[in-house]
């Protein structure tokens, strides 16, 4: 075969391949329906009634043991945020693991519980039975493209209560005996399959916030998991849904495929609403999300709302179960903690691993984000109980006055390592602060330098060498800048978790030295960041950056 004869062979073969891999895609990627109007490769998708189906996404958590790992401990809430969001730290934990058991997942449903979903399962009489809203009453006369875009709307103007029979009679059919096709494709766990239940706040937000990617990439505390300028192409709000609901899946997804997490309708959680997540007065039922009623600047991951499942009617002098049109839901799967003996046993048996070592970097092990400061907090609570104990039993007044002397000088020493510590941590923060003013000042000389060397380069070829010194310094010099930032807000962070009085002795140190004049700008700007992270628990390393600039860029003439 000469070699003509072989290139026209695999251009022939290249064509054929390249023609086959759009009919690949076709094969594999389901075709938009209207319960999944955006649909994509991964997307579990599982069998309703009526040949409908509810559509689902895996979303992983972070660590792979069954009681925890410290990575899955996160932030949640927003200091700016209204008084029901107040930040805290909790573990997030996801309901399967993996098949090797090395990863586990939290399953959400990637849409809204549309009303079609729900007829599905409850029928159309079973819908305006309990349903408030008066268009519902014309569903049995639309056709065409009006009952379709009637039926992709959000589940609305229904109780919380009526959500739960739902939620039953899906479990119910999904576990029908005769059937077992029916759960083939649902997770397990240790061969039990998961059920139809609501999502958690926690779960809730963390998909919201963007999850392990968003994690990874340091931007899951941020109050939107996009930019604000994009809030219009992912929600739909009071700013551009004037209290009208849309159909499920129109605006964009989040970075994890999910739509409408954020406006539409507001979405209840499976947990009872209490002033803050997992603590205080238990009330009517957690909602989250915002909804087409929300303005615009109200809209956040951390929003989060009370919805009164008993509502009291002061006209009517009667209780009733609330409907709201702007409230719906969102499916999420669940499973059980425990599902057989044999599971149990392995994770008791792991519970002593996860309890010596693990368990302590956790929120329920620890009473504050500093261990050495947790350490001196419990230090204070042992005084109280020697006290008692010496005016209970007089005759060990001295041994327990030795234990207090002890206890007197290990405070003295955990004092002064926090003291140390913040110390450190200003200082080296100042020293990313200083790199990176003098980094910004350098690509301000340099960009000037490049601004000549480039009118020069359009007269003479001859100069094209130096304008490519040139970028490439600036290159160098924008590595350095995003380095330093980096180590900037880490050392900031680490810093914010200390007291203020330890804050305000580290820096105020570091300004006794009399350091020169750029160092000092600098320390009055750590001082400012950190009290910003201290207050709202959160890193704005691109707004700290603006700061950086403003101070040390000179404003071209």
């Amino acid at each position: 075969m000469n070699t003509n004869t072989r290139r026209i062979r695999c251009f022939w073969l290249l064509c054929l391949v390249w023609l086959c891999m759009p009919m690949a895609q076709a094969r594999t990627l389901p075709s938009p329906t209207s319960y999944n109007p955006k649909p994509a490769i991964d997307d579990l998708i599982l069998p309703m009634p009526e040949g409908v189906s509810m559509v689902f996404r895996a979303v992983k958590v972070p660590g792979s043991g069954f009681w925890g790992d410290p990575a899955r401990v996160i932030q949640i809430g927003d200091a700016s945020g209204g008084i029901f969001e107040g930040l805290q730290r909790t573990q997030i934990s996801g309901s399967f693991p993996s098949s090797d058991g090395q990863d586990w997942f939290i399953y959400l449903g990637k849409y809204e519980l549309s009303k079609e979903q729900f007829m599905a399962v409850m029928g159309l009489e079973g819908l305006l039975a309990v349903s408030n809203d008066p268009l519902d009453q014309t569903l049995a006369e639309l056709q065409g493209r009006a009952r379709r875009d009637a039926l992709m709307q959000p589940l609305s103007f229904v109780s919380y209560q009526d959500i739960q029979v739902f939620l039953r009679r899906y479990n119910q059919w999904l576990f029908d005996p005769q059937h077992p096709e029916r759960i083939a494709d649902l997770p397990r766990m240790d061969g039990v399959p998961g059920f139809m239940r609501l999502p958690t706040e926690e779960e809730w937000e963390y998909v919201a916030r963007g999850g392990l990617p968003a994690l990874e990439a340091g931007q899951f505390e941020d109050r939107l998991p996009f930019a604000v300028q994009a809030l219009n192409e992912h929600a739909w709000h009071l700013g551009n849904a004037r209290h009208q609901l849309r159909p499920i899946g129109m605006r964009a997804p989040n970075a994890l495929g999910f739509h409408d997490l954020l406006g539409n309708v507001q979405e209840i959680t499976a947990g009872l609403f209490r002033p803050e997540i997992g603590q205080g007065k238990p009330g009517g039922v957690a909602v989250r999300g915002g909804s087409v009623s929300t303005p615009a600047a109200e809209m956040r991951t951390a929003w989060r709302a009370e919805l009164d499942a008993y509502a009291w009617n002061a006209d009517l002098g009667v209780m009733e179960e609330r409907r709201s049109f702007n409230t719906g839901a969102r499916l999420a799967i669940g499973s059980n903690v425990v599902v057989n003996s044999q599971q149990r046993a392995r994770i008791e048996q792991e519970y002593e691993d996860y309890r010596a070592q693990t368990r302590r970097a956790m929120p329920v092990g620890r009473t504050l984000d500093n261990l050495v400061a947790q350490a001196s907090v419990q230090l204070g609570t042992v005084e109280p109980l020697l006290e008692r104990l010496m005016g209970q039993y007089p005759e060990l007044r001295d041994p327990l006055q030795t234990i207090q002397v002890y206890m007197e000088r290990a405070r003295e020493r955990l004092e002064l390592a926090q003291r140390e510590s913040a110390r450190s941590l200003a200082q080296d923060a100042a020293r990313n602060g200083t790199n990176l003013s003098i980094y910004l000042a350098r690509q301000t000389s340099l960009q000037r330098s490049r601004t000549a060397a480039q009118q020069l380069a359009e007269l003479s070829g001859r100069y094209q060498e130096q304008l490519a010194s040139i970028d490439r310094a600036i290159d160098d010099i924008n590595t350095g800048i995003a380095e330093q930032l980096a180590g900037y807000r880490e050392k900031v962070s680490q810093l914010g978790e200390y007291e203020a009085a330890y804050i305000d002795e580290a820096i105020s140190a570091l300004l006794a030295k009399q350091p020169p004049a750029r160092e000092q700008t600098v320390l009055g700007l750590l001082k400012t960041h950190v009290a910003f992270f201290s207050e709202q628990r959160r890193a704005e390393p691109d707004s700290w950056l603006e700061d950086f600039k403003a101070q040390f860029v000179e404003t071209p003439p």
